[in-house]
């Protein structure tokens, strides 16, 4: 037997504040607005997410932290909770995610979901059989946005025998 090599490619789209949809737009902002109330005493580093669901609810929510810090919750894992828990059968269709250092209200920062919040926005998207947007605010103003969770995990967990 040969062996294979297995590649895969991902893509990240770039957008300008004014070429964003307004709906993108308005969600972006809501992310921001719920980093205000994120629990970072530890880090300093302040999170803030807002979800779309396919009816059109927006909801938010940002980090917690714990001095034990397996115990801290992502911004992404408590709203994909949250939503799931009281609306089921409603998929999530697009989340946005911003960042910024508790030093200054404009200090923000550039990031992706980590790794425990792709593989649960990787759930999600199993769940209901569809890709949700992510969009990941930038200093500059720019907005990245991956059409699913492939972009970020292409070699997620799950059943690859199906």
């Amino acid at each position: 037997m040969t062996n294979k090599k297995i590649e895969t490619t991902s893509t990240l789209t770039l957008y300008s504040w004014t070429s964003l949809p307004h709906d993108v737009q308005e969600l972006v902002s809501k992310a921001k607005a719920a980093t205000e109330n994120a629990y970072a005493p530890y880090s300093g580093f302040m999170v803030g997410a807002a979800v779309l669901l396919q009816d059109g609810q927006v909801y938010t929510a940002n980090n917690q932290e714990n001095v034990c810090f397996p115990v801290g919750v992502c911004a992404e894992r408590i709203l994909l909770g949250y939503t799931h828990a009281n609306f089921p059968e409603i998929p999530p269709i697009k989340l946005a995610i911003v960042a910024r250092r508790a030093s200054g209200k404009e200090d923000y920062a550039t990031v992706t979901p980590c790794g425990l919040c792709r593989q649960s926005i990787s759930e999600y998207e199993i769940k209901f059989g569809l890709p949700i947007e992510l969009y990941m605010y930038m200093p500059s103003g720019e907005v990245l946005q991956a059409s699913g969770i492939d972009q970020l995990l292409p070699f997620k967990f799950e059943d690859l025998n199906k």
